[in-house]
């Protein structure tokens, strides 16, 4: 008793006992999923409807492909994959096809997976033929004993999965190459070219209780000497707990790895469910993370990117059902879709 009520102290003190909760007795299984396209710098000068109404098509096609397997009782897993393919697709997005160029005029695609089931996980780096990186990246996790390969060798491993491949224009876009040689003849900065960050990625819960995440991107428009960013390293740009929550970043990826935001998160809203969860043990309730407390996680972690000098956005689900977006920039390509009947998609910050 004595334990409890120092818990319950140490949980009053912090303000988490204003967060917890009882979660339902009967409660009906749920899903939900989130996606983004990419966040940063939009100019509402410069979306014009025609180009809004592009996006917000993409968008929606992909939530619906992934909210769709999981209203059938589908897995987290294969509802994000779901999400992600059509945006590697659609040259809207910095992701696949449309992806950016490198310095040298190169299509390199970076991505990665993670099962919250079992924390297992799979990406690639600087791949230039596969047609849709975050299926590569999911034959790593489940089909060899490593986590994350690179260029040549993911190409190899690629052929003995019999994954699609595409050729060299197949990514390219005259956009794309147009901003390459803005930023070479100006000598301008990826920012100064991209205005935002166009990768691409999903986060799922399943009716089972499951939760996964996905990122995919071209990285930055004009890096150099091999330059990988946070959307393939796991934990940086993507990670997946059912202890805790499944997050996609997007954004400056120098600033994600050093904050390690996707792991940070979840493991912020790990620690909160374990204090509740300590309190509970002495009243015979069972204890969910409120809406409120993740989103004040996720905030508190896209702060720290900003003290640094970073910018860009997450999305995350939680086991409770939560789908949320945290983000420091004007604008977020974005959409979610839960089991309770939300379905959106927006673009900038005030949406």
């Amino acid at each position: 008793m004595l334990a409890c009520s120092l818990v319950a102290t140490v949980l009053f003190a912090s303000g988490a006992g204003q967060a917890y909760a009882q979660a339902p007795e009967s409660e009906e299984p749920r899903w939900s999923i989130a996606i983004h396209g990419g966040a940063g710098t939009l100019d509402r000068n410069a979306m014009t409807p025609e180009r809004r109404e592009g996006y917000e098509v993409a968008l929606q096609q992909a939530l619906d492909a992934g909210a769709a397997i999981l209203a059938e009782g589908g897995s987290a897993m294969d509802a994000v994959k779901a999400a992600i393919v059509p945006m590697e697709d659609n040259p809207l997005f910095n992701a696949g096809r449309g992806a950016v160029f490198t310095w040298d005029g190169v299509n390199e695609l970076d991505a990665s997976i993670m099962d919250g089931r079992d924390r297992s996980a799979g990406a690639v780096t600087g791949v230039t033929t596969i047609r849709n990186p975050i299926l590569l990246a999911d034959a790593v996790r489940t089909e060899s004993p490593h986590v994350f390969l690179m260029g040549e060798g993911a190409e190899e491993f690629a052929a003995t999965q019999e994954i699609e491949t595409a050729p060299p224009e197949w990514f390219a876009t005259d956009a794309r190459r147009e901003a390459l040689e803005r930023m070479k003849a100006d000598q301008l900065s990826a920012l100064d070219v991209d205005h935002k960050f166009g990768t691409v990625g999903a986060v799922a819960l399943d009716m089972e209780g499951n939760l996964a995440a996905g990122t995919s991107t071209g990285g930055m428009t004009g890096k150099r000497w091999g330059r990988i960013g946070d959307a393939p390293v796991i934990g940086a740009g993507t990670y997946a707990d059912n202890r805790s929550c499944a997050v996609s970043a997007t954004g400056w990826g120098e600033y994600f790895i050093r904050v390690g935001v996707a792991q940070e998160i979840c493991t912020r809203l790990r620690s909160r469910a374990e204090l509740l969860e300590l309190l509970a043990v002495g009243i015979g309730q069972h204890p969910v993370v409120e809406q409120a407390e993740a989103q004040s996680s996720a905030d508190a972690v896209m702060a720290e990117v900003a003290e640094l000098g970073g910018d860009g956005g997450v999305i995350l689900v939680t086991p409770e059902g939560h789908a949320l977006y945290s983000f420091n920039t004007s604008g977020m390509y974005r959409g979610r879709a839960t089991s309770e009947g939300l379905n959106e998609v927006a673009i900038f910050a005030e949406e």
